[in-house]
């Protein structure tokens, strides 16, 4: 007949052991969640031309030098209908039925133009982009943000608001 000490020995080392496997597999899928959070979006904001070069004299083509550039870091095509790109003043393109290809890059300019697969037009007649602070937000079809860029006293001031720049006031 085993003792009681060789008995609560065993239930220990059966205890010792169920935790070893219960880590083992909760850690990596801790770590891959924590990864999740830190990964690339699958499309992103990757260059902003805030401040159209020369005078600000609205004109379409000087509204045109004016852009938001959106990169799919995917290796498929992705359906942008309903995404919206949007300043932080609620300026907001909603895009139509226009598929970013895999790895691909679309440059959204504020002016007026005819959209290709690479240029896509906002057809406004005013700068939307803050030559020295502003914020982008590309979000999806369901609202959720996927990306932002923020430049300059925006990003140290977003509860006050970035201020708007345009004409003579420099970068």
């Amino acid at each position: 007949m085993p003792s009681a000490s060789s008995s609560v020995r065993r239930i220990a080392a059966t205890v010792v052991a169920a935790g070893a496997i219960v880590s083992a597999v909760a850690l990596p899928a801790a770590a891959a969640d924590g990864d999740r959070h830190h990964q690339r979006p699958r499309v992103e904001i990757s260059r902003v031309q805030a401040d159209s070069p020369g005078r600000d004299d609205h004109s379409n083509r000087s509204l045109n030098a004016e852009w938001v550039e959106i990169t799919n870091t995917t290796r498929d095509a992705i359906n942008l209908r309903g995404w919206t790109l949007r300043d932080s003043d609620g300026n907001r393109y909603r895009f139509d039925n226009v598929r970013i290809g895999s790895r691909a890059t679309i440059r959204i300019h504020t002016g007026n133009g005819r959209d290709t697969r690479t240029d896509l037009f906002q057809d406004r007649r005013e700068y939307i982009w803050g030559n020295r602070a502003d914020t982008a937000t590309l979000r999806d079809d369901r609202g959720r943000t996927v990306d932002t860029e923020t430049w300059g006293r925006a990003a140290r001031t977003a509860t006050t608001g970035p201020a708007r720049c345009r004409g003579s006031c420099g970068t």
